[in-house]
């Protein structure tokens, strides 16, 4: 790393000066509502920063937010805000960001796990990193296609986003147990999420919502804008959809029959659909959703046993792993896991090991969606015996990426 640069723990005052290099690294316009909410957000307890004679010329941070997992809910850094300044690129500050924050996670035990979403996709396997939860994007056409399942009677209820924010938390908060990839979300994100800032818009309408109602509360909500549209044929309006949440099977199909059929509209836009996202079975023409495959959320097992053990199994398990961790050295080596769906033990051994990986591999499957064999099958996890927990790692739902943070 540059002599010239120290990197230190950020403090209250640096929060203007951080939030004016994340509009410059993520070419954002710094507007004066753009560096309120970064203030407000960004956690300055938890911050790095690199320091040039007095300037902020990089940052890492990480929010201090719980994380579901298959079988279990965990505390998890979620890591974000890191950027370096254009004119200190190169010089290694991102790769001794990246390692001291994980060493102070480490340090400070109360997190097995850090999660993050990855501008470069290059960038962060080289600090553990593994892509977990897979996302679907979809541009959807929506006069080519239609729901075939019959039209079931749900109460539909228009609602301004922000005024409704206790209903729509209460709801994420109940479901967000049994979704893999969600995160827990505190009253001042849910007010940032909400946020309506002309500058959040992109020549689209202010956010709309609807909510449908159950008998016994809310029972699921969508978020979207509009983008206003005509050709010479007449209207082509976009629904830009935010966020698709539904408590059961009917509520899901209803939603999304509503979002697909709003007047004027022609096409529709989700950038979060899960890789098994039920509506690629709701719908008569799946190739008119417009599919293309992304990557979400990347998780990287900070403390291996813990983490292993937090989560629950899809099978009865007992297998040695071998683990390589070049950045926090009380993961290397060798631990024997052994879980049913109800616990999960995992400790060091020096028993022979029944594969072999790096703590990537490990971060990728995680959450249930990257299988083991698939990274077997890629050389990236070494198959030693017939005793192999591919189908075990697994879940009965691929993991979601609802959120950018």
């Amino acid at each position: 790393m540059d002599d010239s640069v120290r990197l230190r723990a950020a403090t209250a005052a640096d929060l203007p000066a951080i939030a004016d290099l994340m509009g410059q690294v993520f070419h954002e316009h710094v507007s004066d509502d753009f560096r309120d909410w970064e203030i407000r957000i960004t956690e300055a307890e938890r911050s790095l920063v690199a320091d040039d004679g007095g300037l902020v010329v990089g940052h890492a941070t990480a929010q201090t937010r719980e994380l579901s997992v298959p079988g279990a809910v965990i505390p998890a850094a979620h890591v974000t805000g890191v950027g370096v300044a254009p004119t200190h690129r190169r010089r290694g500050l991102l790769s001794g960001m990246m390692r001291r924050q994980l060493t102070e996670i480490a340090e400070a035990g109360r997190e097995a796990v850090a999660v993050l979403w990855a501008s470069e996709t290059a960038i962060y396997p080289r600090f553990g990193y593994g892509a977990a939860a897979d996302r679907l994007r979809l541009e959807i056409a929506t006069r080519e296609l239609r729901i075939t399942a019959p039209v079931q009677r749900v109460r539909l209820r228009m609602i301004k986003p922000g005024e409704a924010r206790a209903e729509l938390a209460a709801l994420h908060d109940r479901l967000r147990a049994d979704r893999p990839g969600w995160s827990s979300r505190a009253d001042h994100w849910w007010q940032y999420l909400l946020r309506d800032d002309s500058d959040q818009r992109d020549g689209a309408t202010g956010r709309y919502g609807v909510i449908v109602d159950g008998d016994e509360g809310p029972a699921g909500y969508a978020l979207w804008r509009v983008k206003s549209g005509w050709n010479g044929y007449g209207p082509d309006a976009t629904v830009r959809i935010d966020e698709v949440v539904a408590a059961d099977p009917v509520t899901y199909t209803e939603l999304w029959r509503f979002l697909l059929t709003i007047d004027l509209a022609r096409k529709a836009a989700y950038s979060y659909a899960t890789v098994d996202e039920p509506l690629q079975h709701l719908v008569d023409e799946p190739r008119r959703l417009g599919r293309q495959y992304a990557d979400g959320l990347w998780v990287r097992l900070v403390d291996v046993p813990a983490a292993l053990e937090a989560r629950r199994y899809l099978f009865p398990i007992d297998v040695v792993i071998e683990v390589t961790d070049p950045i926090i050295e009380a993961n290397n080596g060798r631990f024997r896991l052994t879980a049913n769906q109800d616990k999960a033990s995992c400790v060091r051994t020096d028993d022979a090991p029944d594969l072999t990986c790096t703590v990537t591999e490990l971060g990728a499957a995680y959450l249930g969606g990257t299988t083991l064999a698939t990274l077997a099958a890629a050389g990236r996890v070494r198959r030693l015996t017939a005793n192999f927990p591919s189908a075990a790692f697994g879940w009965h739902r691929q993991p979601g990426a609802l959120e950018v943070f």
